[in-house]
This record gives structure tokens, C-alpha cells and sequence, in this order.
């Protein structure tokens, strides 16, 4: 196609022009929608082996992470904390026994494990003969920091919404369902006058994603953002940050002034209205940077002399783009620490709607699932918001005694971070976290 656009383009070029190949070239790009460098490719390609040679699609590998639901890992850390509830220390190996005998959750092995101790920021202190597993300090913060302010709000009578994402396949359906086990075949059961069963859908089919926000009145009239995903993979990544701001910036309007918005900080929420300089920029990028903020500095100063004046103002220019859409409205944002969706209700209000469309999904098409999300939505009563947010309610309780019963469970003589490989080996540590 990108030869025979070239081709065509050459043949029609003006008479009055000469036909410069970098012009018909750049013609070609825009007319295809691809990059010019593509074209200059696929043309030299083509003039040298008279055929073109597909590019090689490097497809990225899932990491354990991408395969582990919030939902799972939210569940691990309360796995952890259990067990200094009942006043024990937790080891890697008696958690993860606990973790493998539990039907509703995923088995893993010790290695796999520890990685995802690891990627959800647990730290594991020594004291004396015993180990535990931990959160780490700013886990631990920002739980701290979350609690205090969610206390203030209430205090305040702030109007509090939750907002969120998830995700429903079009073959999503109930594992389990009655069936009739005398019924051998299709023939049987035309002739009996009975079914086979309920049919299986044949793969997990289409994706929609749904975003939404509300309270205890209920979900906000008008506020639901219905949309097919492109990615087979986390459906995070079929979310950017413009279009989610698009979406924030025309429900604000509907949450009233002074109220306050619960989300996490997935990506497309944090986006950065301006990019803060860092290691990876260039010399002469931090020095303009420093200069558009009248910081003054002299030419004779290296890199790290500069991005040290840097990370000493940053804060005044670190500001999320959705903080600064709220705040034209007087709503303030509040962030949920790293994977404490049970802090969230809307968690608890996505289960309910995603259960709705698996018992009444039954022909496993794409719309008919759209109409069965939508149902689900409505069939959400004020009342059932209502249980959810007092349910959250007593498990902010649980974490505000939790950070003391730990701090009495353990003796922080010495704190080595689980994700410092330069102290121990990750065989030691495995065998330190017995």
C-alpha cells in the first residue's frame, strides 16, 4: 500500500514543482497516517529486495504483577496484617501458607511471592532470632496521612465521592451454574424435550470499561464513562490521561462546591501539568528550566549541582493537572495509598454490578453485555452505597489500630528494606524471612 501511495503520488506530482523525494515522501506519511522514516524504509525495502520485509513486533511479555488483580494484592496485605492483629509476627512462609490455603485466592510459589512482597513496597525487619514482614515507611505514611485527612473531612461534613474503574468481557459470565447431568447429548435432549445447560462463551470476547463516581446518595446522575477497550492486557492502558481529564472536568460541575473526590494514583490520574527536570534531561534543558523560575545559577555548576536546586523548589511546581481542574470547582482530591481498594466502596459496588452481568449474561454479545453494565449500574440503590461506605468505615478504624499493634508487635532494632539487593542476597533474605 505505502508503494503504491508513493508511486501514485510521483506520477501526480505538479509539473511546476521539482519532485523532491523528501517532499513526495512526506506527502505519502500524511496521506497514510505513518511516520515519514517508515516510508523511507518500506521504499528502500522495496528497491532492494522487491518485496517488503514485515517488521519484527516485539511483544511485551506480562510481568507477575500485570497478572495480579488489585483485588489480590490488596487481599496479600491483609493477609499480612492479620497476623499482627493476632499479635504474631508474619514470615514470609507462614503468610504464604496462609495465601495457598485460601480457595479464593491464587497459589504461588515462594520466589514469585517474595517478588510481590517486593513490588508492593513490604520491607521485613530482623530482631534478634525473629523476622517479620512489614510495610514500608511511606506505605505506612501515606496511610497515616489518608486517615487523618478522611477524619477531617468528616468532621467538616465534606461531601465525600468515590470514584473508580473496572472492566467487564463480553463472555463474562458465573463459574458455576446447575446442570443436569443425565442429559448426554443435543439429540437426548430435543427428543426429552430439555436443554443441554446454559452455553460457555467461546473466549473472553470484547472489553468495555466503565468509569463512574458517587456516595452515599447513590452514583452521580449522568457521571458513567462506558467505553471499548482496545488492550487485551491491563485495561489501565486503555485509559490516557486527556481523555479521563475530559471526562473529570464535566463531572465536577454535578459534585457541588467543598466536596472531595477519592481516586488512586494510577497514572492517568497523576498526570503532571508541567514536567519537573530530572536525571534523564539534558544539562542545558535544566538550566533553561531554572532560568524560566528566575533560580539563579552559574555556568561553572555540574548537572548534579543544578538538579539539587531543582529538588529543593520542586514542590512548588509539582501539581496534578485533575488536583487543579477540582480546585476551579472548590473540590479538593484526596489519594488512596497503593493497593487499598478496601478503603475504596466503589470497590465493593463494582463487585455487585460485575456479578449483575455475569447471572444475566447468557448470549455473550457486546451490546447486549453494554445493556446488562447499565442495568447493573441503576440496580445500585443509595442504601447499598450507604453499607459500603460504613463498612469502609470500620476497615479506616482497622488501619488506624493496625500501625499501633504493629509498633507493639515489633522491636525496630534493625530495618533492612526487601527491596535493597545490595545488603543480601534474594536467597538469604528468603531464608532470613522463615
Amino acid at each position: 500500500m505505502v508503494t503504491n501511495a508513493y508511486k501514485y503520488i510521483k506520477e501526480a506530482w505538479s509539473s511546476n514543482m521539482y519532485p523532491y523525494k523528501k517532499d513526495m515522501v512526506k506527502t505519502t506519511a500524511d496521506m497514510l497516517g505513518i511516520s515519514v522514516p517508515s516510508v523511507y524504509r518500506i521504499i528502500k525495502d522495496y528497491k532492494e529486495n522487491s518485496q517488503i520485509t514485515p517488521p519484527i513486533i516485539e511483544k511485551n511479555r506480562p510481568t507477575f504483577s500485570d497478572k495480579i488483580d488489585d483485588f489480590t494484592k490488596s487481599a496479600i496485605r491483609r493477609k499480612v496484617h492479620s497476623f499482627f492483629i493476632k499479635g504474631e509476627l508474619p514470615t514470609l512462609k507462614k503468610v504464604l501458607n496462609d495465601i495457598n490455603e485460601d480457595d479464593t485466592l491464587p497459589n504461588f510459589k515462594r520466589t514469585t511471592f517474595y517478588k510481590i512482597l517486593k513490588h508492593l513496597k513490604f520491607k521485613y525487619i530482623k530482631r534478634q532470632s525473629n523476622h517479620a514482614i512489614i510495610d514500608s515507611d511511606d506505605i505506612v505514611l501515606w496511610r497515616r496521612n489518608y486517615l487523618y485527612k478522611m477524619k477531617d473531612f468528616r468532621k467538616e461534613n465534606r461531601r465525600i465521592f468515590y470514584m473508580d474503574e473496572t472492566w467487564v468481557n463480553s463472555g463474562h459470565t458465573v463459574n458455576k451454574t446447575w446442570v443436569d447431568p443425565t442429559v448426554k447429548s443435543k439429540r437426548q435432549a430435543f427428543l426429552d424435550g430439555l436443554s443441554t445447560g446454559a452455553k460457555n462463551p467461546t473466549s473472553k470476547g470484547r472489553r468495555l470499561c466503565v468509569v463512574h463516581i458517587g456516595n452515599e446518595d447513590g452514583f452521580v446522575e449522568g457521571a458513567s464513562w462506558i467505553f471499548e477497550s482496545k488492550s487485551s492486557g491491563d485495561y489501565h492502558e486503555s485509559m490516557d490521561a486527556l481523555n479521563f481529564e475530559k471526562w473529570f472536568e464535566e463531572v465536577l460541575p454535578k459534585l457541588g462546591d467543598n466536596a472531595v473526590v477519592v481516586m488512586d494514583n494510577v497514572p492517568y490520574h497523576s498526570r503532571q501539568q508541567e514536567k519537573i527536570p530530572n536525571s534523564n534531561w539534558l544539562k542545558a534543558n535544566i538550566q533553561e528550566w531554572l532560568k524560566n523560575k528566575n533560580i539563579s545559577f552559574t555556568d561553572n555548576e555540574i548537572k548534579l549541582e543544578l538538579l539539587r536546586k531543582v529538588n529543593e523548589v520542586k514542590f512548588l511546581y509539582k501539581k496534578y493537572a485533575v488536583n487543579e481542574l477540582a480546585k476551579q470547582h472548590g473540590i479538593e482530591i484526596l489519594r488512596l495509598p497503593p493497593y487499598h481498594c478496601e478503603l475504596n466502596p466503589i470497590a465493593l459496588i463494582w463487585a455487585d454490578v460485575k456479578g449483575y452481568v455475569a447471572k444475566n449474561n447468557t448470549t455473550f454479545k457486546f451490546e447486549r453485555v453494554k445493556e446488562l453494565l447499565n442495568e447493573g449500574i441503576k440496580q445500585i440503590t443509595p442504601e447499598k452505597w450507604r453499607k459500603c461506605v460504613e463498612h469502609v468505615k470500620k476497615e479506616e478504624e482497622k488501619f488506624s489500630q493496625l500501625d499501633h499493634i504493629v509498633d507493639n508487635v515489633t522491636d525496630k532494632t534493625l530495618i533492612i528494606n526487601v527491596t535493597d539487593s545490595n545488603s543480601e542476597s534474594t536467597d538469604t533474605v528468603n531464608s532470613d524471612l522463615e
